[in-house]
């Protein structure tokens, strides 16, 4: 029997990469010309009399291959074990099998592409298992390869400069598929031999490829669609960053049900960049933010991001950073020394935002109370998909303190307890990946900071460099903070227009190292 590819004829967005036109209905596929040509003798008559025999798992008992639904992940730099898997998944056997050393992938690819046949990377030990299972008759490796298939198969030569041996092609079955496969695969992998010669192997059998920044299926608008298109297939990611098959259906998950930010995908970076204003509506003297009305607002700081579109290098998405709790020189009420905005007060602007594609974080300076009482009393609003969360410890006090006599500080610990609990109502709420905001410009506001738990998957963890002043100043906060950052972490940035002399334009905010995330305007 020959190639039964268990992967249906059909691509997102890409197409298998032979050059000739896959048509999803043909039942036939006819080798096309000289560039495919056999050697003449038991392997064309193997091809011309077997075709590509329908078989299914329970033909033999040594077949055993991922079946639709499953979830796979492999590492770029293992070729053989990323190119086992790839086949694995895809085909439930195979009597004809490319298969070379890595440093022979462009040629094992090409000739995947050109028969519709999987293709492994290896030596014979590292592949033997697949073979087996494959049942595979023949091996086709690159002119010059050293390879012993062994004594149950016929190992043949291909030039890798046409890909053929001697003469003519024989026509070839195109079988029905029976389990969909979609590959997703890491960009910063693409030049690896395992990519090449998988990705071949895949769209040999009309699975679809997909490229997914970041390692991560809800990166983009394109591969949330792939992850929903392929409910219901075996999914295959080659990269490290696809972390193991748990990880990668959670994210799944995700994307198949949750909604999108806004610029598209449903993780907030790297895939965007964020300008925001910031302030508290109707208080001009707290911000930017505040010093308009919500339409003029809209106008402002749609404006702004759009100033720096041709300084960024990803799209940008237009931010508000709204002050929702307001440190007070005044216990109040309630005695915490700071004001609380009725989440009503603030809904016109969360959902005028929802319409304009802007996204919004919003701002605690909590006084007393702990960082997560108060985040809870803006529970619903932190349910819309495109809301986010900041803490800004210079405003957090300890019994006994009071605002501007010294600067705030707080704890790792009231930072995780905020971060597990907004991570849960994420996950439970099956929302897009929230920002989630540290501003710091003093190591005395997060004194432990390296024990933050920036890990948590549903949340884009960002330390705000809001120090203000002469630009020596301001990369000298910006240096210290960015060392040592919790792992998961990234850095965000505050220009001032009154207090920093002068204000970086948007050339020179993204000249600072790293180029900062979120950007906020005071």
């Amino acid at each position: 029997m020959t190639c039964r590819p268990t992967a249906s004829p059909q691509s997102l967005g890409t197409r298998p990469s032979s050059d000739r036109p896959h048509d999803p209905g043909s039942s036939r596929l006819r080798a096309p010309g000289p560039a495919s040509r056999f050697a003449t003798g038991v392997t064309a008559a193997v091809l011309a009399a077997s075709g590509l025999a329908a078989c299914t798992p329970g033909d033999t008992a040594q077949i055993e291959y991922a079946a639709g639904g499953e979830t796979l992940t492999a590492s770029a730099d293992d070729a053989a074990q990323a190119t086992i898997t790839a086949s694995r998944a895809t085909y439930s056997s195979a009597d004809v099998v490319a298969v070379g050393p890595a440093d022979s992938a462009e040629a094992v690819a090409a000739i995947s592409s050109d028969l519709r046949i999987p293709a492994l990377l290896g030596d014979p030990a590292q592949v033997e298992d697949e073979l087996t299972r494959l049942d595979a008759g023949t091996v086709l490796v690159p002119a010059g390869t050293s390879w012993d298939a062994g004594e149950e198969r016929e190992t043949l030569e291909f030039d890798p400069a046409d890909l053929s041996v001697d003469g003519d092609a024989p026509e070839i079955e195109n079988p029905d598929a029976e389990a969909p496969v979609t590959l997703f695969l890491d960009p910063t992998d693409a030049d690896a031999p395992a990519v090449t010669v998988a990705r071949a192997s895949v769209e040999a059998a009309g699975g679809a490829v997909v490229g997914a920044p970041g390692a991560d299926p809800r990166a983009t608008a394109d591969t949330v669609a792939a992850a929903q298109e392929a409910e219901g297939d075996t999914v295959v990611a080659i990269g490290e960053g696809f972390g193991d098959p748990d990880a990668l259906d959670a994210r799944l998950a995700t994307a198949r049900t949750a909604p999108e930010l806004p610029g598209g995908g449903q993780v907030a970076f790297p895939g965007r960049r964020m300008i925001a204003a910031y302030g508290s509506p109707g208080i001009p003297s707290l911000g930017i933010l505040g010093e308009q009305d919500l339409d003029k607002t809209v106008d402002r700081v749609t404006e702004l991001a759009a100033s720096y579109d041709e300084s960024s290098d990803v799209p940008v998405i237009p931010a508000m950073e709204i002050i929702t709790t307001v440190a007070s020189s005044q216990p109040g009420a309630d005695g915490d020394y700071s004001s609380e905005i009725d989440p009503e007060t603030l809904k016109p602007w969360i959902d005028r935002a929802a319409e304009e594609g802007i996204y919004v974080v919003l701002d605690l300076q909590p006084g007393t109370t702990h960082f997560l009482e108060q985040a809870k009393l803006y529970e619903d609003l932190l349910k819309e998909p495109h809301v986010g969360l900041a803490l800004d410890p210079e405003w957090r006090l300890k019994d006994g303190q009071r605002h501007l006599a010294q600067i705030g500080s707080v704890s790792a610990e009231e930072v995780n307890e905020v971060s597990d609990w907004l991570a849960d109502l994420t996950a439970e709420n099956d929302l897009p990946q929230k920002v989630f905001v540290l501003h710091q410009f003093s190591a005395s506001m997060i004194s432990d900071r390296e024990d933050i738990d920036a890990s948590r998957d549903e949340l884009a963890v960002l330390f705000h460099a809001d120090g203000h002043g002469t630009p020596d100043l301001k990369m000298a906060t910006w240096n210290r903070l960015k060392e040592d950052l919790p792992s998961g972490a990234r850095m965000a940035w505050k220009n001032f227009y009154d207090e920093d002399t002068p204000t970086f334009t948007p050339d020179e905010t993204m000249e600072v190292d790293p180029a900062p995330w979120f950007v906020s305007y005071q």
